[in-house]
């Protein structure tokens, strides 16, 4: 029972999380929406994590898949937003962008180190993949939001 409350826990959770990044900033209205298009992109990624008869080893892969897709995604739009900014912005952009990654790889090291099956059981697993979906995810609207100001 109580393996069955963590799981629905978690599940709730990540979906909080995939809806929590309402921005109030002022977007160009004639732009293309970027993050209605990407959350249409990662829907299948989505319900492969949200499937109820996941083991442990299906929610690892999942959520595998879906940061490649996040990866993916990150890379498309920097490239993009990098593209419409003027060159003295494009190095604010990359100086800012690398040290996110650092802050990135520092951060999925800590969820990795923290969340571990030693001390958080079967759950870790989905723990470790909301938490570093949701570090990189949150990078990708961003850039969105970004990029939509251009």
């Amino acid at each position: 029972m109580q393996k069955i409350y963590n799981l629905w826990l978690a599940v709730a959770a990540f979906t909080l999380m995939l809806f929590s990044n309402l921005s109030l900033a002022i977007d160009n209205p004639d732009a293309p929406d970027l993050v209605a298009q990407f959350e249409t992109r990662e829907k299948p990624f989505i319900i492969a994590i949200e499937k109820q008869n996941n083991t442990t080893s299906d929610y690892s892969v999942a959520f595998a898949n879906y940061l490649k897709f996040l990866d993916k995604e990150l890379n498309t739009i920097y490239k993009t937003l990098r593209a419409k900014l003027p060159e003295e912005k494009q190095k604010q952009l990359k100086a800012s962008q690398l040290s996110w990654i650092k802050y990135r790889d520092l951060e999925l090291s800590f969820i990795d180190n923290t969340w571990t099956n030693k001390d958080f059981g079967t759950a870790s697993a989905i723990s470790r993949g909301q938490y570093k979906a949701g570090v990189v995810r949150n990078r990708v609207i961003q850039l969105m939001h970004y990029t939509k100001a251009f």
